[in-house]
């Protein structure tokens, strides 16, 4: 009888970390038959992008979540596919905007279309430092995520004071009494949990996710065939960035490709080799369509050139 797959949940807000962090796990796992079902709330994954690396199969859902029953088939299709290819460890990264309350349903759904192929070895939250107290008093995924999870990750520990991070530990007790706490800086951990029993405890149960067609953001993705300064797109952004979730992909500056990436007020640039050759940018609105208005606004007062938004 062959071994089960090992399967891990990766969830964690917008602009968290969750991608740098399955990076570093990836490069722990070299030379292991694995695979990464990724899934972004853009029509356009970005995140793919930079985790690709030789011998790793990737399947990335867009336009979503995948615990909405919108996509419901799409996630049980991928899980089966893994299965059907043998892997030895499966890493299931969720848009930031997920709640992952009803996991153990798409498991059963496997089980019965597979059977037992599976060791579901549970699910990690990558909690953003920074952000953290912002965003729990304002955005519901954030407590769910952190609530139907065994491992809590706290990034960007390097950026804020031993007061803080106290603080984000007492908060993340409050809903989630159990699970371990770690800290994480440029997502490297001292803690080797792919050999630790994350569900020893499996106190997480199943509830209806908060994810449904009628909630789901609004997002949007800006294309640009020319070059442009970091100093207008960082003007742009400046002006928009108070309206959106999140907002990252690759642009073409006078430096060359760029990851872009804003998370809150924060916008960073990173330089890339990922870009393709148009610039591309996917922005996840707090406001809805109303946002459409303003980024053709902003777009027109700084940068002054046709774009295209869809």
């Amino acid at each position: 009888m062959k071994d089960k797959t090992k399967l891990y949940l990766l969830t964690g807000f917008l602009g968290a970390g969750k991608t740098t962090f399955l990076t570093n796990v990836l490069k722990d796992l070299e030379g292991k038959k694995l695979a990464v079902i990724m899934n972004e709330f853009g029509k356009v994954g970005i995140d793919g992008a930079l985790i690709q690396k030789e011998g790793m199969e990737l399947v990335e859902i867009n336009r979503g979540s995948i615990f909405c029953s919108c996509l419901q088939l799409s996630f049980v299709s991928a899980l089966i596919e893994m299965a059907d290819r043998n892997m030895e460890y499966v890493f299931v990264e969720s848009s930031g905007l997920a709640d992952p309350s009803n996991i153990g349903e798409f498991l059963e759904a496997v089980e019965v279309a597979k059977g037992d192929v599976y060791d579901y070895s549970g699910a990690i939250c990558i909690v953003d430092g920074v952000n953290f107290l912002e965003q729990i008093e304002d955005i519901e995924t954030v407590e769910r995520q952190l609530k139907f999870c065994h491992l809590v990750i706290i990034s960007k520990v390097d950026l804020i004071d031993d007061i803080s991070l106290k603080v984000v530990k007492e908060k993340i007790r409050q809903i989630n009494p159990k699970a371990d706490i770690i800290e994480s800086i440029n997502g490297n951990i001292e803690y080797n949990f792919l050999d630790k029993d994350l569900m020893k405890e499996d106190w997480v149960g199943i509830e209806d996710t908060t994810n449904t067609p009628e909630n789901k953001p609004k997002t949007l993705t800006l294309t640009y065939d020319e070059e442009l300064t970091k100093e207008k797109l960082t003007e742009f952004l400046d002006i928009i960035k108070k309206d959106s979730y999140r907002i990252k992909g690759f642009f073409k500056l006078e430096d060359g490709w760029n990851q872009v990436d804003v998370v809150n007020k924060t916008i960073d640039y990173k330089a890339t080799d990922k870009g393709e050759n148009v610039s591309e940018l996917v922005i996840i609105s707090k406001i809805g369509p109303h946002i459409i208005k303003p980024i053709f606004s902003a777009w027109e007062e700084v940068v002054g050139k046709d774009m295209k938004l869809r």
